[in-house]
């Protein structure tokens, strides 16, 4: 007979053995290779330098600054209508109800049974004869199982943070398709604008030749004109009627384009009015922290940071299995087969059984590591995304920026060419009409003219197409950097000591793993309390939510944010 303290020293020695052989399932130095950009430290370029850096952050509502009624009225109904922008609303819910399946691990499961049979017994040469031949019988069971895992090396909490990660990225895609729907509505509608601009100067140029025709006609019944000269002056009269019809039908595609950003039939676009846009132009502005802050503000780069902060969870869950697993089992039951109907429910029917169950790797044939490595290498596609993400929307602002020094610049050129072309127009003219000159001349200067004057038409409406998409660069007024991940969420658990170091614009510089899987058992398995998630994650602080501002248009519920961060 065993005495209590051998049992459990001979528990402790198995228990000793299983973590042994557990920790001969070494990691072989599998690591992410990726190092995240700090924005601060790229080079803003000379654009960015020499603007203004007065200004703030675009507001939510930035369209409004161009003082059209019409254009707020079908960007709300782009917002509510659109169904490009309800299918990523669609796919938020979606991730939020894959976290809530992924959190669920960390409560304990209980299950249910029940079976309630009416047997009779067979009487043949092959079930029978025999004291049951041909009697009836309840065949009942009713049992109540529990599971938990005990999730020791954090692989249940990391994978429902992995979740939750993946569902704030979604949430911020969400919010890159609503500005892309808007900046998409404004520059159609400005596209609108420059073509009702176009149309008009076609009609004056169409009337300016209608009228040289007349004078032709007058010039030839007054005997110093000749039939040559009229037919000079009505042969552009077809291809200015043309244009017409060419710029007409822009329109009309134009409204038909509106109509369906909002969601809605060709026919809701014919109601479209003339646009009546009327913005400010000043030099281009930009907030004083621009590089620094940038991550927080472009919903895109918020849905990378996301990202980057899922494929680190990702990264501790694959670690976590190569360390046994250990589940705690319960049932009890109750079974009968003769007897009464509730026989089974009486205590001689009941049974139950309780005790871990316990799995480790022990071969794999490479497996757990492969799975490591798979983990970390999406890790480092995250991060360059990431960093693309950043790069690109630095140039994107830059780019702006040159677009509305350069076009300032252009408009004072275009306005003194149509000045000078006007008067040499008017010279020319006036000299046809009094004999001194001929007809070429007027064509020639009609020509200048026309061509001065849509090129007004054109740089007006890309300064008011660059003015749009700058706020789109800068974000949108649709995020804040309350929304995007903590700095040592964007590391693996090993990392997370090491973020004064190492993490870069909240993602890390380049976290080297542990070679062995015993090695993060005693630091590395449970999350720091800046980004760890309790079992009870239903009441979750609002640092990660959707901001308020973006809520009521991208009509998706809050997401969670992580507690404690």
């Amino acid at each position: 007979m065993q005495f209590p303290v051998q049992k459990g020293i001979a528990a402790a020695a198995v228990l000793t053995i299983l973590l042994t052989i557990a920790g001969c399932a070494s990691t072989g130095g599998v690591a992410p290779q990726a190092s995240g950009i700090e924005p601060a430290s790229l080079d803003a370029g000379n654009a960015i330098r020499a603007a203004n850096a007065d200004a703030q952050w675009p507001a939510l509502d930035w369209w409004r600054a161009y003082n059209d009624p019409q254009l707020n009225q079908w960007i709300e109904d782009a917002q509510t209508g659109n169904p490009s922008l309800a299918a990523a609303q669609a796919r938020v819910r979606e991730a939020m109800s894959m976290a809530g399946v992924a959190r669920s691990a960390l409560s304990p499961h209980v299950n249910g049974s029940l079976s309630i049979q009416r047997q009779k017994w067979a009487d043949n040469l092959y079930y029978g004869p025999g004291p049951l031949a041909g009697e009836q019988s309840w065949n009942n069971t009713g049992t109540l199982g529990l599971s938990y895992h005990l999730d020791i090396w954090g692989k249940d909490k990391n994978a429902a943070e992995r979740a939750l990660d993946a569902a704030h990225a979604s949430s911020a895609d969400a919010r890159a398709a609503q500005l892309e729907l808007e900046g998409n509505v404004v520059r159609t509608y400005i596209e609108m604008s420059l073509n009702y601009a176009l149309l008009d100067i076609a009609k004056s140029t169409l009337q300016q030749q209608q009228q040289i025709v007349d004078l032709a006609n007058r010039r030839l019944k007054g005997g110093i004109g000749t039939q040559l000269e009229v037919s000079q002056a009505a042969t552009p009269l077809p291809e200015y009627e043309r244009q017409i019809d060419e710029i007409e039908e822009k329109i009309a595609l134009g409204r038909n384009q509106l109509a369906a950003l909002a969601g809605k039939g060709p026919g809701a676009g014919d109601s479209i009015q003339r646009p009546s846009l009327s913005l400010e132009m000043g030099p281009a502005g930009l907030p004083s922290a621009l590089p620094a802050d940038l991550i927080g503000h472009r919903p895109d780069v918020v849905a990378a940071r996301w990202t980057v902060a899922a494929q680190a969870r990702g990264i501790d869950v694959a670690k976590a299995d190569f360390y046994p697993d250990i589940n705690l089992l319960a049932s009890i039951g109750g079974y009968a087969a003769m007897g009464p109907l509730f026989q089974f429910l009486k205590n001689p029917s009941h049974s139950w059984s309780a005790g871990p169950a316990l799995s480790l790797p022990i071969l794999d044939g490479g497996r757990l590591r492969s799975q490591l490595g798979a983990a970390s290498a999406s890790y480092d596609e995250a991060v360059e995304r990431y960093n693309q993400s950043i790069v690109g929307a630095l140039k994107d602002i830059s780019d702006q920026v040159i677009r509305i020094r350069s076009l300032a610049t252009q408009a004072d050129d275009a306005d003194r060419s149509v000045a000078a072309a006007r008067k040499n127009y008017d010279l020319s003219r006036e000299g046809y009409r009094r004999g001194l000159t001929d007809y070429l001349n007027v064509l020639i200067a009609q020509n200048q003219l026309l061509r001065a004057q849509e090129g007004v038409a054109k740089i007006q409406a890309e300064r008011l197409g660059a003015h749009a998409s700058l706020v789109t660069a800068l974000g949108g007024g649709l995020d804040d950097p309350a929304n995007g991940p903590q700095a040592n969420e964007t590391l693996p658990a090993h990392g997370k000591g090491k973020v004064a170091g190492s993490a870069v614009g909240g993602l890390p510089a380049n976290g080297a793993e542990g070679s062995s899987a015993a090695s993060m058992s005693a630091s590395g398995a449970v999350k720091s309390s800046a980004g760890s998630m309790s079992a009870n994650t239903a009441a979750k602080s609002s640092a990660g939510s959707i901001p308020a501002n973006a809520a009521a248009n991208t009509n998706a519920a809050a997401l969670p944010a992580k507690s404690g961060s």
